[in-house]
This record gives structure tokens, C-alpha cells and sequence, in this order.
């Protein structure tokens, strides 16, 4: 393919080149003109070479995959522009740090809380460190008030793109800013950066195959000012001028429901088996995403056979129209997709595409149960890079070693200014920071950042683990959330812990299989299960069993004893009471997830499961799901 290619587009090139020469007369055109039209016409011909190498999508027009290889050559030439600036940063992390830190305080030095906090005599980290205190949400509260209301430069010089509301996993929805320098740093230092670690990892991927991107476009609503209200996260909107690298079309992102959304995403990827990565921006969306094939395959099948778009769904007359209109019927298709989905769901992802290169997706800290379910079950076979560490405070870290199975991230340098609470004084009234350079490899710190977007000094409330250094650069592992913390008596049992100790229980209880968990300390359920000692409620989903006996649910107890020294003590004592391990319905926390999404307003693109209930209200929906 590739030499035929080249064969019809060198005689083009000299056929356009003779055109030229006889428009402009028999005599021989001027040197200058001719050489530039030869080595343009000479570059077409390389580029069309380089295209016709590279694996393609079916059905696409040459028009559409010109786009895509230059969007690819760009991003990829940007991308190592960027990794050779970080290489050249992770050298000088002391300096980096002085300077982005200076940067800000000098941009917002005259606004209302720069004044307040003289941002303009501060001249290094140690003064600033000095004369401004550690934060938390609460010290931002009332200004950002004021900034939804349409008052100019309190925090930060610039008008804010939008008003980001967090996860919510340690708690209630918090309102941050979100600015256009925060969105720039996030597209330099983490999306051009990880592209380009993953075609060196992953050099299949440097491909014209089209990309199956689950992600929705999310609700928004106003401040009284007209700010734009929601999560701060890649959408279809901020990626229109990227759509055409997708399968999903973009009327189907005109859809309000994430469940039909959801099914669009699933119709167009089935169609084409070229297929070559599957992107969210959590793991966990992956795996819903399985479990509605799973749930629908016959319905999908039939709408590739018949080229139509099923009944069900509730679309506007119009989108429906320009959806239908890229259908047409393909029986053929659809008879593979039936043989493929009868022959069982482990392994799906690589019989559905066999060209199917990576899952592109966070699979790190709350996600890491779904990136292991997708791993052993649906997309068996298939890598996985997880390419962030982020938050709605912004770009925190880059995984430059995506083959490696224990998520590590290098933190970015200009990214945010960072400072360290070691995990032993978390709880300390003026605790003391460390700087990047301060900090030791084995050690667990409470990230406090200094972001482009109005924290200063801010307790993100992740805790992270330095397990290495590049160059003079940390490179972290993901520990826990402070408030995802399991803690009756003051013994602290992490989401990672509590983790490990359930896997060991299920890898004990025969025929199962973990889908979905989290836990609540009793004292948050009070009268509705009873007076006993404080003890960890436990639910579970799974798949494989339908009951546990007393003697397997009294396993995840055992396992936990021995892998926390702490919570053994304490239950041997008796201070804390035996685990109560809770069976829930198959779908709970599907529906779980639904009602979370709606109280805090938190879009699928940015959930996450919480892991430790804090609500009551959740805590009592899973007892009424409760099936064992």
C-alpha cells in the first residue's frame, strides 16, 4: 500500500509542477519560484508517503485523515518541545519553583487579596512561606462569593473561564477558579507531554485510527454574574476542533442524557472495527461503559444491521436525523459483533477491535478497582497508560512510565508551586512545610499547592508517597484522600489499605468476583442498624456469589488485622467492634453513583466513587439494597 501511494504521487507532483511551467509560458520559470515549488511539491510526496504508511480507520475521507496527521504531527512535535522543557526543568527544581511562585504573586500583587497579603514585598519562598498562611477551602469561601456576583479582581487578576466545582469525595462540592493559565499549563506540561510518552511506550498508536472517547457534555449553569457554574474537565465542547479524531459524531454530544450518550458512543465504536484506543478520563467510565454493552449488545447488533438508532432513546427530531443519516445497514457487521459477544465478555475489547493498541485512562487512587476489573475481564490483553495526576486545582503530575503497573507521577514543576506536610504533623496546629527539594524518597507528605488560579497555600487533601526522584524532581505515588480515611478510634485505615485487605477477602470466597465497594463508620448510620461498639460497614457488589457466610464476611476483618497492626490492637481490646460486610443488589451502585452525581452536580466526566460514605443517605440507599 505504501509504495503504491507513493507511485501515483510522485508523477502527480511533476504533472503539477509541468502545469506551472506552462501557465507561466514557454519560457523557464525564475529559479527561486521553481525550487520552492518542487521541494513543496517534494514535501506533499513525503507526507502523502508517511500517511499511507501509518494504519487508517475505514470509511474515512482523505480530507479527514489529512486533519488528523497533521493534528498528530503537531501535538507530537509539541509534545517533545515540552518533554525536553521539563527534562531541562526537573535539573533546577529550586529555581523553577522561586520562579513560578514570583510569577504569581506578581500577577495578582494588586488585587484585593494580594493586597491584603502584600504580595509585592514577597521575594522568595521563604517570605512568602512566612506571611501568608496554609489554607483551606473555607479561607476562600466568601471571596469567591464575590467573584460569582461579578466583582472584579479579589483573588486573581483575570476573570475566571469558569466557577469548577470538585468531585466532592472528601465532602461537600467545592467552587474553585478556573482560568485560561491553568487550562494552558494542563494542555502543555500534562496533554502534549503524555501523548508523546505514550507513542514512544506505545508506537502503535501513532496511527490514523480513530479514538472511542467516552466523556459527556456536562450541565452548566450561571453565577448571578453569568459565570459558567460546573466541573473543570475536558468536554466535547472544549474538544470540538479534535471530534474528528473520535467515533463518536458530534451530534450525538448534543444529547443531555448520559445514558443515551453512553449507547451513541457504544453504536459508532461497534461500527468500526479499526478502533485503535479507548480514552476517558477515568477508568471507572471504562468500565460502565462495558457493563451497558453488556446489558445491550442485542439492541446495539440490531441497530448495525438495520442502519438505525434505536427507539429507545430520547432525541430531539433533528439530532436523530443527522445521526440516522450516518447509518447505513450492515449485516455483516453486526453478525461478527453477535459471534463475538456470544462467545462471552472476557476478553471483549481485543475481538471487537482487533487493532485495538490502549486504554487511555486514570486507573490510579479511587479508580484502581476498575482499572483491575477492565485488566482481568473486558479488556484483557490490552495496555493501560494512566496519564495524570490531576484535580480541579489543576495539573499536579505526569506518569512517564506508562508500562509500569504501580502508577508513579513525576510532579511538574511549573505546574504548581509545591510544598509538603509531613504525614506525621497533618493534625498539627501550625505545621511546618518542605519544599521539593527538602523532601526524602519513602516518605509520606499532604500536598500544599500554589496553583495559577488563586490558592495559595492550599491543602489539597491528598496524601502522596515519594517513592523516587528524576533528577531533582519527586516522582510520587497516590496514598489517600484525608477525608476517605476509615477512623473510629483514631486508627486511620487508608482507601489503599482497606483495599488490599478486600482483595485477599474475595481471593478466599470462591466464585467471586469484587464489581463495586465502599464503607461508612457506624456512627454516621446511628439507630438504623442497632447500639453496638464503632465498627466499619461494609457494602459490597459482586458477581459470582449471591450470599457470604458469616465465617467468609468475618475473612475481610482477619485480612485487615493483618495487614494494620493499629486496627488489630484495637479490636482485640475490643474498642472496635467486628466488620459488618454487607451483600447489595447486581446495579446498586450504578444507581449509588446517579444519586451522588445529582447532589453535589458533578459531571460523569469528573466522578468518583467515594469510597467512605459521609452522607447518611447513601449509607441508608445501600442498607436497602442490601440482598445479604
Amino acid at each position: 500500500m505504501q509504495f503504491s501511494w507513493f507511485r501515483i504521487a510522485v508523477p502527480l507532483c511533476f504533472a503539477v509542477l509541468s502545469i506551472v511551467v506552462a501557465i507561466n509560458g514557454a519560457a523557464m520559470p525564475s529559479p527561486l519560484p521553481t525550487a520552492v515549488g518542487v521541494c513543496s511539491l517534494a514535501g506533499m510526496a513525503l507526507i502523502w508517503r508517511d500517511m499511507s504508511s501509518k494504519m487508517k480507520g475505514g470509511n474515512r475521507t482523505m480530507g479527514s485523515l489529512f486533519s488528523q496527521y497533521l493534528a498528530v504531527k503537531a501535538v507530537g512535535w509539541l509534545g517533545r518541545r515540552q518533554r525536553r522543557k521539563l527534562e531541562a526543568d526537573t535539573l533546577k527544581v529550586k529555581q523553577v519553583q522561586e520562579e513560578i511562585l514570583l510569577k504569581r504573586l506578581r500577577k495578582n500583587a494588586n488585587t484585593c487579596y494580594g493586597r491584603q497579603y502584600d504580595f509585592s514585598s514577597v521575594k522568595d519562598s521563604d517570605g512568602f512561606r512566612a506571611s501568608h498562611p496554609i489554607t483551606t477551602y473555607e479561607h476562600y469561601h466568601d471571596f469567591i462569593k464575590r467573584i460569582a456576583a461579578g466583582e472584579e479582581k479579589v483573588i486573581i487578576a483575570e476573570k475566571p473561564l469558569i466557577l469548577a466545582m470538585t468531585s466532592g469525595t472528601s465532602g461537600r462540592s467545592s467552587m474553585l477558579l478556573s482560568t485560561k493559565d491553568t487550562n494552558t499549563e494542563f494542555f502543555l506540561q500534562g496533554v502534549a507531554v503524555c501523548l508523546e510518552v505514550m507513542r514512544q511506550a506505545f508506537p502503535e498508536t501513532d496511527s490514523l485510527q480513530r479514538t472511542t472517547k467516552f466523556f459527556y457534555t456536562p450541565i452548566f449553569r450561571q453565577s448571578e454574574s453569568g459565570i459558567p457554574i460546573g466541573p473543570n474537565s475536558s468536554t466535547p465542547a472544549s474538544s470540538r476542533h479534535m471530534l474528528n479524531l473520535y467515533t463518536t459524531p458530534a451530534p450525538a454530544f448534543e444529547v443531555p442524557s448520559e445514558k443515551d450518550t453512553l449507547y451513541l458512543h457504544l453504536l459508532f465504536a461497534l461500527k468500526d472495527p479499526s478502533v485503535g484506543t479507548l480514552e476517558s478520563n477515568f477508568a471507572s467510565t471504562v468500565f460502565y461503559a462495558f457493563s451497558a454493552l453488556q446489558d445491550r449488545w442485542q439492541e446495539l447488533a440490531e441497530d448495525i444491521e438495520q442502519g438505525k438508532v434505536s427507539s429507545a432513546l430520547s432525541l430531539e427530531p433533528q439530532v436523530r436525523t443527522r445521526l440516522e443519516a450516518l447509518m447505513k445497514p450492515d449485516p455483516e457487521r453486526a453478525a461478527q459483533l453477535r459471534s463475538h459477544f456470544q462467545e462471552g465478555f472476557r476478553g471483549i475489547a481485543k475481538r471487537l477491535w482487533p487493532h485495538l493498541h490502549l486504554v487511555l485512562a486514570v486507573d490510579s487512587g479511587s479508580n484502581q478497582i476498575y482499572g483491575e476489573m477492565l485488566r482481568e475481564n473486558y479488556c484483557k490483553g490490552v495496555p493501560f497508560y494512566s496519564p495524570f495526576y490531576a484535580a480541579t486545582e489543576g495539573l499536579i503530575g505526569v506518569n512517564l512510565w506508562p508500562q509500569e503497573l504501580n502508577r508513579r507521577y513525576l510532579l511538574c514543576p511549573r505546574s504548581m508551586f509545591c510544598e509538603f506536610l509531613p504525614e506525621s504533623s497533618l493534625e498539627d496546629e501550625t505545621p511546618q512545610t518542605l519544599l521539593m527539594e527538602e523532601v526524602k524518597e519513602g516518605d509520606s507528605y499532604e500536598l500544599v499547592i500554589t496553583n495559577a488560579s488563586g490558592l495559595f497555600r492550599y491543602r489539597i487533601g491528598d496524601i502522596v508517597k515519594v517513592v523516587g526522584f528524576h533528577n531533582q524532581c519527586p516522582i510520587v505515588e497516590f496514598q489517600y484522600r484525608r477525608g476517605q480515611m476509615l477512623s473510629v478510634r483514631g486508627e486511620k485505615v487508608s482507601e489503599a489499605l482497606f483495599l488490599d485487605a478486600l482483595k485477599k477477602a474475595v481471593a478466599q470466597w470462591p466464585g467471586a468476583q469484587l464489581v463495586d465497594y465502599c464503607c461508612a463508620e457506624s456512627g454516621i448510620l446511628g439507630d438504623s442498624i442497632g447500639g453496638s461498639d464503632p465498627h466499619y460497614q461494609v457494602f459490597i457488589e459482586l458477581k459470582g456469589v449471591r450470599n457470604l457466610t458469616e465465617e467468609q464476611r468475618y475473612k475481610l476483618d482477619i485480612c485487615l488485622q493483618q495487614d494494620s497492626a493499629v486496627y488489630k490492637s484495637f479490636r482485640i481490646k475490643g474498642s472496635i467492634g467486628p466488620m459488618r460486610v454487607q451483600l447489595v443488589a447486581e446495579g446498586a451502585f450504578k444507581e449509588l453513583r446517579k444519586q451522588m452525581m445529582a447532589f453535589s452536580n458533578t459531571s460523569p466526566n469528573t466522578f468518583k466513587m467515594h469510597r467512605v460514605l459521609r452522607r447518611k443517605e447513601y449509607a441508608d440507599f445501600l442498607l436497602g439494597k442490601t440482598v445479604s
